[in-house]
């Protein structure tokens, strides 16, 4: 069993996104440069060696959604849009994903998502707050899982990371 899974996220924006904001998400989504400050996800941990040997962690910012061309272990291509949605009301953005992701980008790509719900339309949001983005799935599963973040919590996150639970 492999640890990659699958993640599509489609979601719509109200609109009201600061330009930081909609910079900072076109780069997760390999759509735009890397802007100059990072508001959403700030830490991105990786482990490197120094010179003596010794790891150390290290921040490596990195997009999150921004996979591209055929998919390594899933079917299909990864690919990512970002589009003004005129026919919401309020106006608002077009968001769709997908990529594949490994448990050692959950908590970044968890936080990411809180993000994405806390500005989702309000016709994504039920009765009890729960917010749909898309689905996931591991690699060699046939049936995706909901993606939905509830009270701040992302269940694609606690899936991957028992321990965040």
């Amino acid at each position: 069993m492999s640890d990659i899974h699958e993640l599509t996220v489609t979601v719509d924006l109200r609109d009201g996104l600061s330009e930081q904001q909609l910079a900072e998400l076109r780069w997760h989504l390999g759509l735009g440069p890397q802007p100059g400050d990072l508001t959403v996800v700030t830490d991105f941990p990786c482990v490197v060696v120094d010179d003596d040997g010794v790891p150390r962690i290290e921040n490596e910012p990195r997009p999150l959604l921004a996979g591209s061309g055929p998919a390594r272990r899933t079917t299909g291509a990864l690919c990512s849009a970002l589009a003004a949605r005129d026919g919401l009301p309020g106006g608002g953005w077009a968001l769709t994903s997908r990529t594949e992701i490994h448990p050692d980008e959950a908590e970044e790509v968890g936080a990411l998502l809180r993000r994405l719900a806390e500005h989702a339309h309000d016709t994504l949001r039920r009765e009890d707050g729960t917010v749909r983005l898309g689905h996931y799935r591991a690699h060699e599963d046939l049936t995706p899982t909901p993606l939905e973040v509830v009270d701040g919590r992302v269940n694609l996150t606690e899936a991957l990371l028992p321990r965040s639970r």
